[in-house]
This record gives structure tokens, sequence and C-alpha cells, in this order.
């Protein structure tokens, strides 16, 4: 009988000094997908949950906005073209008739002074085309790195806006468990400290590291959000799903 209860006093013992916080397990390196441009969407090539490869197109946008600056650079490149060929034949012209001495070299100067100035016009005016023209590779919309997509806000036909989350993309190979502890127990845990984890979906027990300890308390609840970091034995974790932290 005293055994029995020796080893139930252990027991409560070794449980008392068991901390166990729930939480879920979340992507530590979640992207806001969206579009470099404004433009209707043309094609949707993802769905909620389906997994991605790096550079795989996720969508594409129209290139209207594009075309017509374009259309612009490229008028303004043939208009310094024309006036560079009409200034080159004056000059030509004007140097032949300073030899016979009817123009002055004044004026021949200042046509030199101005196929300069158009032929530097005309390479910044390439240079803007070809700026223009490399902005054709972000209507496709590509994925950044390997992940599962875990919300698609857009549909063909919608606009697409600058700056307007379109895709949200979640990191598979970058996994942590996000939890709160309460502030009287901070003292408890330190940065690298192992603990158990527990997702008892997957039946997935690990030995994990708490790899960050968010200094921002909640002051609604007083507790602190901490990230701990395991491996996964090549189980189908996803973001979202339960656990556990279990703290001695």
């Amino acid at each position: 009988m005293k055994k029995l209860l020796l080893l139930l006093a252990l027991t409560g013992s070794l449980l008392a000094e068991t901390l166990t916080l729930s939480g879920s397990v979340i992507s530590d390196n979640q992207k806001m997908i969206t579009s470099r441009f404004m433009g209707f969407v043309t094609n949707v090539y993802v769905s909620e949950g389906e997994k991605v490869k790096r550079d795989q197109i996720l969508y594409t946008i129209d290139s209207r906005e594009i075309d017509s600056a374009a259309r612009q650079s490229e008028l303004s490149l043939q208009m310094y073209q024309n006036q560079y060929t009409n200034v080159k034949l004056n000059l030509e012209r004007y140097k032949r008739l300073l030899k016979k001495d009817m123009v002055s070299k004044y004026e021949v100067e200042n046509l030199e002074l101005a196929a300069l100035n158009l032929q530097d016009m005309i390479n910044i005016a390439k240079a803007r085309l070809q700026e223009v023209k490399n902005q054709y590779k972000y209507l496709n919309i590509k994925a950044p790195n390997n992940g599962v997509i875990v919300a698609k806000n857009i549909k063909v036909g919608e606009m697409a806006m600058p700056g307007m989350p379109a895709v949200i993309l979640s990191d598979l190979s970058d996994l942590k468990i996000s939890a709160e502890i309460p502030e009287s127990n901070l003292s408890r845990i330190t940065h690298g400290k192992k603990v158990i984890i527990n997702i008892p979906s997957l039946k997935l027990k690990a030995i994990g590291k708490i790899s960050a300890i968010i200094p921002n308390s909640n002051p609604m609840t007083h507790t602190f959000k901490i990230k701990v970091s395991f491996k996964t034995n090549n189980k189908s974790v996803y973001p979202g799903m339960y656990a556990t932290i279990s703290i001695n």
C-alpha cells in the first residue's frame, strides 16, 4: 500500500512538472502572391489545396497595359530615328556646302551637336522599349518556391490589382508549431529548449525545439506566442493541424 501511494505521489509530481500547450501547425514561409501590374485575369492554373513546384505558373493576366506602353515607346523611338536621319542628311549636305564656303562652320557644328543629342535620345528610347518588353514576363505569375495553395482569391475575368493578394502559398518544407504560453510559465522556457510535440491526427510524436519566443504578450490573456521547429518524419503534415507541446 505504501509503495502504491509513493508511486501515485511520484506520478503526480511528474505530471505537475510537465506543461502541455495546445497549438497548431503553421508554415513559417507563407507568401501572399500578387501581380506587379494591373490587368484582367486570363487564366488560373491552380486550385486551393493543390501542391505546386517552384516557377510553376499560377495565373496569367492580359497585356493591355504593357501593350500600350510598348506602342508609345516604339512611336517615340521611331520619331527620334526619323529626326536623326533628317539631321544626318542635312549634316552631310552642309559639310559639302562648307567646303564651298556657302555655309558657316557654326551651322555645321550645330547640326553635329543635334545629331549627337538625337543619338542619345535614340539610345534612351531603345532602353525604355526593352524595359517595357521585359515586363511581359510578369504577366505569368509564378510560384516562388514549392508549396501548397491555401487560398485563391481570383477568377478568370476579374481584375488583378498590384498589392492585392491573389494566391496564398504555404511552404511545407518549413513547418512549425505555434502556441501561446501563459506569462506565469514564461520563465520555464528558453530559446532552443527541447520539447515533445504531438499531432494526434497523424499519431506523430517527435522532439521539437523552441525556435522563437515572440516578445509581445496578448493583453487580454497575458500569454506569449512561441514557435517550435520539428521534423515531420515523412508524414503528410499540413498547416492548420491541431498539435500539442509538452514542456518538462
